[in-house]
């Protein structure tokens, strides 16, 4: 009789920088670990993502029924990507309105009787705590999965906890953490405009406490990030949550078709493009992109043309529409850049600009490459540091600013660019950070020998060999064998819910 595999639940947050690692750990748990998997998510997003798996998958998945025009959203608007920033909150609050659903297909799955055996642990994202008591219900283990990084997330979770910035005298715009002096300063220009409004009775405020205080009985967390590089925002978490933290990262998107990711189209042809990368000298290529949902303003990105064509330098650009304009608007060249710019670069051939979306890791892993100009969302920094690139950071919302603090003053492989949408950026300024970068600078030198020494960290952590195992590597193997050993416990143990979650708790801090 064929062994039945381990099944796997997983429920990501409807959002690509959320979506994209869910979809990477659930192929490393198929592909390296043998186990079933089911994700789940909104009609929408299931629908994009079905075409973007790898034809030899075996990852099912399953729809949670949706309707955004139920909750003031446009039609169809089951992504962050597609919503401007005052309508995330409202996605945010509607995905509350999936916990009924979500149960009825938890019931589904756990009867069904379709030789797939019943599942044994659910992993979700952190903003679906309520998922926990669902998970408890039917007999499942729990793991709580941290898209962003150990450092990120524990500043992000203190920050939206006490609230610091409240407490500072009048005048200041430096504080610190209470409980995470380890994190140093922080100015007030590194909180995201949704964080600076916060004051615990905002709508953001009271999603964000609800959810975090929801985590706080999963039993245990999985985190995108590695060991090695992060133990000061891990060390932070496991004192905090009292729970096993694993790291498992980097978690990376094997690619479906080559056209893709995780359900986008690029904006190029891929070979056109390595084309033009391979036409170029090693390390002379600016990337620039600030991820799925980040733009910056016209004023902004007029600065940083007039930067890119006065520095001289090679470069890959990714143009969302600004700011100012909608989404889903068409290429606007005459508008949102200088008078020719465009022509010039192309006449020149020192630049590419590609709409919307690029193959970022293709691009990031060509030997053409120099430095990345990013939003430092976590996805786009796991994928620089794997290939040994150096980063200039632009955060503008959510944990970012966080990511760029640790990556300048932990790591060694960035300089800030910018900080923000709305702040004033001179193309003097953008010239000087790229010269200091791309150029045999002291500190580009400096840069790129930190970013090398981190690709062998992150290298050595994913190493599965015959006599060792990397950190991740058994980071990833401790937890499925945490979550099988729970379930068991469930199964056999007869006991009652409150003392089955302790005996589970009890039983997953071992395996630390």
């Amino acid at each position: 009789m064929a062994e039945i595999k381990e099944h796997i639940v997983m429920f990501p947050f409807m959002a690509q920088g959320h979506i994209i690692p869910f979809l990477a750990l659930a192929q490393q748990l198929e592909q390296k670990k043998g186990c079933t998997i089911t994700l789940i998510n909104t009609p929408f997003n299931i629908k994009k993502l079905s075409s973007s798996l790898p034809p030899n998958t075996t990852i099912r998945l399953l729809e949670i029924p949706f309707k955004s025009s139920d909750h003031g959203l446009p039609s169809d608007a089951e992504n962050t990507n597609s919503l401007s920033y005052h309508l995330i909150l409202k996605l945010f609050q509607a995905s509350l309105s999936l916990k009924p659903s979500f149960r009825n297909l938890m019931h589904g799955l756990v009867h069904e009787r379709n030789g797939l055996r019943r599942p044994v642990c659910m992993i979700t994202d952190i903003f679906f705590g309520w998922t926990i008591e669902i998970a408890h219900e039917f007999g499942m283990s729990h793991a709580v999965f941290s898209t962003v990084g150990g450092f990120g997330m524990a500043c992000y979770y203190s920050l939206c906890l006490h609230l610091p910035h409240l407490k500072a005298k009048s005048g200041e715009y430096e504080f610190t953490l209470p409980d995470f002096p380890e994190a140093k300063k922080f100015h007030i220009s590194q909180l995201s405009e949704s964080l600076k409004l916060s004051n615990g009775t905002d709508p953001f405020s009271v999603f964000v406490h609800k959810a975090f205080n929801e985590c706080m009985k999963t039993d245990g967390m999985v985190i995108n990030t590695v060991e090695e590089l992060d133990k000061t925002g891990l060390m932070y978490l496991r004192k905090i949550f009292k729970l096993p933290v694993w790291a498992v990262g980097p978690l990376l998107l094997s690619s479906g078709n080559g056209t893709k990711r995780a359900g986008k189209e690029f904006g190029l042809a891929q070979e056109a493009l390595k084309n033009w990368l391979d036409s170029k000298p090693p390390r002379s290529v600016l990337y620039i992109s600030f991820g799925s949902q980040n733009t910056v303003s016209k004023s902004q990105m007029m600065q940083l043309a007039m930067a890119l064509e006065s520095s001289g330098k090679n470069f890959i650009w990714v143009v969302r529409p600004p700011l100012e304009y909608d989404v889903d608007s068409e290429f606007k060249e005459k508008e949102w850049f200088p008078e020719g710019f465009v022509q010039r670069i192309k006449a020149q051939n020192k630049g590419l600009i590609v709409e919307k979306w690029a193959p970022q890791v293709e691009i990031l892993s060509h030997k053409a490459t120099s430095a990345f100009l990013s939003h430092c969302g976590w996805n786009s920094v796991i994928e620089s540091l794997v290939h040994g690139v150096p980063l200039l950071g632009w955060p503008m919302a959510s944990e970012q600013f966080f990511n760029v603090k640790y990556l300048v003053e932990q790591v060694g492989v960035c300089v800030e660019v910018a900080r923000g949408k709305s702040c004033e950026v001179q193309k003097e300024n953008i010239v000087a950070k790229l010269e200091s970068v791309m150029n045999e600078t002291e500190k580009g030198k400096q840069m790129r020998r930190k970013a090398s020494e981190a690709k062998e960290i992150i290298r050595d952590a994913m190493k599965d060999e015959e006599g060792y195992k990397g950190c991740s590597t058994k980071a990833l193997e401790d937890f499925l064998t945490a979550a099988a050993m729970s379930y068991r416990v469930e199964e056999n143990s007869g006991l009652k819910t409150n003392e089955t979650l302790l005996k589970r708790r009890e039983k997953l801090a071992l395996r630390k």
